[in-house]
């Protein structure tokens, strides 16, 4: 018996696998969708494992959801063009659509915090001294060919994908093949840099939360406290 954010933090995959039989694999897609994901995903249950593939822009964009508090803004590689002068030519403006409630965003969010507090991305605390607020998620492909890391702060999302063309080149084993050991490493130390940089003064506070929804925090750390356990709050 365990909690969701346990679940996702240690990436036990027999509860999204039970997650998506219970509400079916179309409803999955149906979701992805509002979050910017365009490439072709079949409706079978072991997508919940990510048996598709997905592009890093489309996953980046797609988490950041989160952190826009349940908004989609498509990643815009150019916002303006200016002249020699600095005026402005043309200002490109994101798309933007609601894709979750404000509540399920922030409340996925704290899940993802999970992994940096006590999961499988913890190394950012306990090797790289990371006091900044951040959820993510660390992910492994089949034969440890892919590695991936995500992490998600209040302002900047940042997607890391470690990999070959070809699925033939992967590390030997998961010990030295997993997200957690190939990306996130990568994302950390960026990360470091760019906390660091006062030119780009990022805000270092927790995520914001939406109204009415303290009481079911307060009860998911005080589960935490008694042992894993397996509830549906979330």
């Amino acid at each position: 018996m365990v909690t969701l954010r346990w679940a996702l933090a240690n990436s036990v995959n027999f509860i999204s696998a039970y997650l998506i039989k219970q509400f079916s694999p179309q409803s999955v897609i149906n979701l992805v969708r509002k979050m910017g994901i365009e490439s072709p995903i079949d409706a079978v249950p072991a997508i919940a494992l990510g048996a598709n593939e997905l592009t890093v822009l489309e996953m980046t964009g797609a988490m950041a959801t989160y952190a826009n508090q349940g908004i989609f803004v498509r990643p815009t590689f150019i916002t303006t063009i200016e002249d020699r002068n600095g005026v402005v030519l043309h200002r490109f403006v994101p798309e933007q659509r609601e894709a979750m409630s404000q509540r399920t965003a922030y409340l996925m969010t704290r899940l993802m915090q999970g992994a940096v507090e006590e999961g499988t991305a913890h190394r950012l605390i306990s090797r790289l001294g990371f006091t900044t607020p951040v959820a993510g998620k660390t992910g492994t492909t089949q034969n440890n060919s892919d590695g991936w890391f995500i992490g998600l702060t209040p302002q900047l999302v940042t997607g890391v994908w470690v990999g070959g063309e070809m699925r033939s080149i992967h590390f030997r084993n998961i010990a030295y093949g997993q997200g957690a050991t190939m990306a996130l490493p990568i994302w950390g130390l960026y990360m470091q840099r760019v906390l660091n940089d006062r030119s780009i003064n990022l805000y270092r506070g927790d995520f914001d939360r939406p109204a009415g929804i303290r009481d079911e925090l307060d009860r998911e750390r005080a589960q935490r406290s008694t042992g894993p356990r397996f509830e549906d709050e979330f």
